[in-house]
């Protein structure tokens, strides 16, 4: 059922043009948002709970551009699995490569950290056409394995290798000919509440996960924030931007906190970007 799911429908429909596809976007929006309501009570109470300043139809206003957002986010990733490396070098741009390539030329690895903002998909896709380095992208693989599999395949096309989240330290040991960037997505909720940093987020106790911070210090490897700005429909720019040189030199927590205000300074500034359907608060802090 997966296989013909796969080949009957999802690849026919990842083939069409993204002018196509946009405009199934529209109307999967109004699907989604009027019809079904997906997860309006999670995103809905999580914008009220991290913008109380906002008046009412502010809210209602990043709700509804968030829908579009989100809609547009699954067919790009829909059109993904067929995309070709021409159509992903002009639908991403880096601005300042050479931040991340300067490492390399040094012969230095690094961890690239960022959030669930923008499309971080095509991101991680693109990555290798841009960066010199050899690179690792920690994820948690799907329980379908005949999806996980193609998930895989798709992210891996250009050069990216996906490294499940529970063989992390392996792959940072990985003995490799060229230096190595490991790319954490670090904005989830974590699953242990008491091993992860807490802090003030968007006007909330939030908890991150801490595994970049400990392999940054583990390996004193330099922490590069990743910002990822949507320049127009379908098209992105990625901006890099430096947390540490030395993550050994920081106090405990530092570094997330650094990245914690990174990426809310991006929300704050266009709030719709993020992923507001994920369940973000669901645990609460430890006392």
């Amino acid at each position: 059922m997966h296989q013909l799911l796969y080949y009957i429908i999802i690849i026919p429909l990842s083939l069409l043009p993204h002018f196509v596809l946009y405009k199934i976007s529209d109307l999967l929006c109004v699907v989604m948002k009027d019809i079904l309501k997906y997860r309006k009570d999670i995103i809905l109470g999580n914008i009220k709970r991290s913008f109380p300043e906002k008046t009412v139809n502010q809210q209602l206003e990043i709700y509804a551009n968030f829908y579009r957002h989100f809609c547009d986010l699954l067919i790009e990733n829909l059109k993904g699995f067929t995309i070709t490396k021409t159509q992903i070098k002009s639908r991403l741009k880096m601005s300042n490569p050479e931040l991340v390539n300067d490492y390399f030329e040094k012969g230095k690895s690094i961890i690239l950290i960022g959030g669930h903002y923008n499309n971080w998909e095509i991101t991680a896709q693109g990555c290798p056409i841009y960066l010199k380095h050899e690179l690792y992208a920690i994820y948690k693989p799907l329980k379908n394995d005949f999806y996980n599999n193609k998930m895989r395949s798709t992210r891996e096309k250009f050069g990216l290798y996906l490294t499940p989240m529970k063989l992390t330290k392996k792959y940072f040991e990985l003995e490799t000919n060229n230096p190595k960037a490991i790319i954490f997505g670090s904005d989830q909720s974590p699953s242990n509440v008491k091993n992860a940093y807490w802090t003030t987020f968007l006007n909330q106790d939030t908890g991150f996960l801490f595994g970049a911070e400990k392999y940054a210090k583990d390996y004193n490897y330099p922490v590069i924030y990743v910002h990822i700005e949507k320049v127009k429909r379908g098209f992105y720019r990625v901006n890099f931007e430096l947390i540490c040189e030395s993550p050994r030199s920081l106090k405990h927590g530092e570094i997330m906190e650094l990245f914690s205000k990174k990426l809310e300074k991006n929300i704050v500034d266009i709030p719709h970007y993020w992923l507001w359907s994920h369940h973000r608060w669901k645990k609460s802090k430890p006392l």
